[in-house]
C-alpha cells in the first residue's frame, strides 16, 4: 500500500489515470473512498490522486493537538513528493478549507483550485443576516465535540450527519462502510475542532492568488454556505461561482455526475 512520509505523517494514496495530475482532498470524517463515485470518470481525461488525511482512514499522524495548517503542509508536501504539481485541486467542506489555505501560502503548486463549501465560518461572523444561523450551526457542532468528549463516537457521527452536514433521515440513508468510517474517523474531527483557526483564512492572502478558481455550493446544503462562497468570491477577484441545483454538502457523493460535469467543464475551460 502506497504511503508518503511527510510532516511526521504517513499519508496513504492511489493514483488513478494520466495525464495532467488532480488532486482530491477530502473533507472530515470521511476518508479517500468518499471520491469513489466520481474517481473513474475523472481518470478518463486525468492523474487523480486521492488521499486520506492525517488521522483518516490509513493514514496516520503523531499523537497530540493538531491543526488545519498541517494539513495545508501536508497537501503541499505531497505535491511535491508525488511530483506532480502544479496540478488542479479539488476539495469538499474541510478538505476545501485545507486547499485553499495550503494554495494562499504555495500558490505555485496549484495549476487550479475547485473548492466546494469550505466551513469558514469566521469570513461572515460579521453578517447580522448569517449570525442566527452560525449561531445555531455552532451549538449543533458544539453537541457533537460534547458526544465525542463523553466517547460516544457513534452518537456524534449521527449527530454530525443528521444536524450539521448532511440533513435529517441522511444517516440511515449511508451504506453501512460509510458510516462505520465516520465512526472510525470521530476523533480526529474533535482535534480538527481544538484547533482555534479552523474555521477562518487569511482572506488578504488568498485574494493574491492567480491560478483558476470555481467556488461551488449546492441549493440543498445548509443556508450559511452561500454566505461564505460570497465572501470568498469578493476576495479572489477572478474566482467562478457554481451552484449545483439539487445537490448538498457532497455532491460528489449524491450528485456525481453533476460534479463530474462541473468541475471538468471548469477545467476544461482553464486549460
Amino acid at each position: 500500500m502506497p504511503h508518503a512520509r511527510v510532516n511526521g505523517a504517513d499519508l496513504y494514496y492511489e493514483v488513478e489515470g494520466d495525464g495532467v495530475p488532480l488532486v482530491l482532498v477530502h473533507g472530515s470524517w470521511t476518508d479517500h473512498n468518499g471520491w469513489r463515485p466520481v474517481v473513474p470518470a475523472l481518470a478518463e481525461s486525468y492523474r487523480v490522486v486521492t488521499y486520506d488525511r492525517r488521522g483518516h482512514g490509513r493514514s496516520t499522524g503523531p499523537a497530540g493537538p493538531g491543526s488545519r495548517v498541517q494539513d495545508e503542509d501536508d497537501l503541499a508536501a505531497l505535491l511535491e513528493w508525488l511530483d506532480p504539481a502544479p496540478a488542479h485541486v479539488v476539495g469538499n467542506s474541510f478538505g476545501a478549507s485545507t486547499a485553499l489555505g495550503s494554495a494562499a501560502r504555495r500558490p505555485e503548486l496549484f495549476r487550479s483550485l475547485v473548492a466546494h463549501e469550505p466551513p469558514l465560518l469566521d469570513i461572515v461572523a460579521g453578517d447580522p443576516q448569517l449570525a442566527p444561523l452560525i449561531r445555531e450551526t455552532q451549538g449543533r457542532i458544539d453537541a457533537v465535540v460534547e458526544s465525542l468528549r463523553a466517547g460516544d463516537d457513534r452518537g456524534a457521527a449521527y449527530r454530525f450527519v443528521e444536524e450539521v452536514a448532511l440533513g435529517p433521515g441522511m444517516w440511515e440513508r449511508l451504506p453501512d462502510p460509510v458510516r462505520e468510517t465516520f465512526i472510525g474517523n470521530a476523533a480526529t474531527f474533535l482535534d480538527e475542532q481544538n484547533d482555534p483557526r479552523w474555521a477562518s483564512i487569511d482572506l488578504a492572502a488568498i485574494s493574491d492568488l492567480t491560478a483558476p478558481v470555481l467556488l461551488s455550493h449546492g441549493t440543498a446544503s445548509p443556508p450559511w454556505f452561500p454566505g461564505i462562497i460570497d465572501r470568498l468570491a469578493d476576495a479572489i477577484a477572478h474566482a467562478r461561482v457554481a451552484t449545483l441545483t439539487g445537490a448538498g454538502h457532497v455532491p460528489h457523493s449524491t450528485h456525481p455526475e453533476q460534479y463530474v460535469a462541473t468541475v471538468t467543464g471548469f477545467l476544461a475551460d482553464v486549460s
